[in-house]
């Protein structure tokens, strides 16, 4: 198990860099910078891979409606190159609201966009001469379509890797089933490491039937809020996981149009999940942080006296998680990176 972390994507890129040269001497293995409406997550890593030595660098997500597919593979390469071979490409379909309200195009087809997307990066970052012709993307484009002068092309650079690794941020069945076949990681959000297995099991399972040997075995990347305090401290840092999940579960998306409150129903909260999302719709934003169940942020946290952290950060090991993904709260941050690192390792 490696330690993974969150960095801070919306702020001043150089105060993220030092932050990140101090996470990689704590023991960070692993930094990902997000990409919503924000800065893009390019530039922010592009800045990192200069500042930072050691640390793998992943794009957490690269919505894969915002670029070309071919465009995704030659940043990823180009991101790949200038850190020396740290780079991790981290996919995902983000949701219709940030799609069509700020990238303006149709949110269709995610599960299949993202299968072609991965082949036509692994075709560029192979160097072969690239032609494609799927449901969704066609390279070159057929004459009807355009001028047609279009000619299939390669990569100019030789990339530092041609097995760059992608991870795929999914959630709904399908599409986790699809990420165990053919992606090198998966990103999942809200993960209860206790009920994890009833909802993903088999959907990994038939992911990795059919999953080409030559890959390597899957990494899961998932965690939550981390400190070491007394009992008081930890309730309170528990309590600070009601406002994303509220946000999530109640605020994105619509009536039946809400992955992340589809994941509530499945772990057996279908109750405080249609609570949640009436009382988020309807602005009553602290009533649905209040109906955030507290077994789930329990669960999620690893607070707590030290043998509380260890046994949340066991759950997560069993659970199949192999990039711990971590927030340290309070004091000393890097400190307690270090030893948690040294539990781990």
């Amino acid at each position: 198990m490696k330690l993974s972390m969150t960095l801070n994507y919306s702020g001043d890129p150089r105060a993220a860099a030092a932050e990140a040269a101090d996470l990689e001497r704590a023991g960070i293995d692993v930094g990902w910078v997000a990409e919503l409406y924000s800065f893009d997550a390019v530039s922010i890593l592009g800045y990192l891979a200069a500042k930072t030595e050691t640390m793998e660098l992943g794009s957490s997500i690269l919505p894969i409606y915002s670029r070309t597919p071919t465009l995704t593979a030659m940043t990823a390469a180009g991101l790949d190159a200038v850190s020396e071979g740290r780079f991790i490409l981290g996919i995902g379909a983000s949701g219709p609201q940030v799609i069509e309200g700020w990238h303006g195009v149709p949110y269709d087809r995610p599960i299949g966009r993202q299968r072609e997307l991965i082949d036509i990066c692994r075709k560029v970052w192979r160097r072969e001469v690239v032609t494609h012709d799927g449901p969704s993307y066609h390279l070159p484009l057929p004459a009807d379509q355009g001028t047609g002068l279009g000619k299939p092309l390669k990569l100019i650079n030789h990339p530092k890797r041609a097995d760059i690794p992608v991870y795929i941020a999914s959630l709904g069945p399908k599409n986790v089933e699809v990420t165990a076949e053919i992606a090198n990681g998966w990103i999942p959000v809200f993960f209860h490491p206790d009920k994890a297995d009833s909802v993903w099991g088999d959907p990994i399972a038939a992911g990795l039937a059919k999953r080409d040997a030559s890959l390597p075995p899957m990494e899961v990347v998932a965690g939550g809020a981390l400190s070491i305090c007394d009992e008081a401290t930890a309730a309170r840092i528990r309590d600070l996981g009601r406002f994303m999940t509220a946000l999530y579960v109640g605020g994105m998306g619509a009536k039946g149009k809400n992955f992340y409150n589809n994941i509530f129903c499945a772990y057996g909260y279908e109750a405080e999940a249609e609570q949640i999302q009436d009382l988020y719709l309807a602005g009553r934003k602290d009533e649905a942080m209040a109906a955030v169940p507290q077994e789930f942020l329990d669960a999620t946290a690893m607070v707590g006296d030290e043998g509380r952290v260890r046994e949340r950060i066991e759950a997560y090991r069993a659970a199949g998680v192999t990039r711990l993904q971590v927030q340290p709260m309070g004091d000393n941050q890097l400190q307690l990176i270090e030893k948690v690192k040294g539990w781990i390792s």
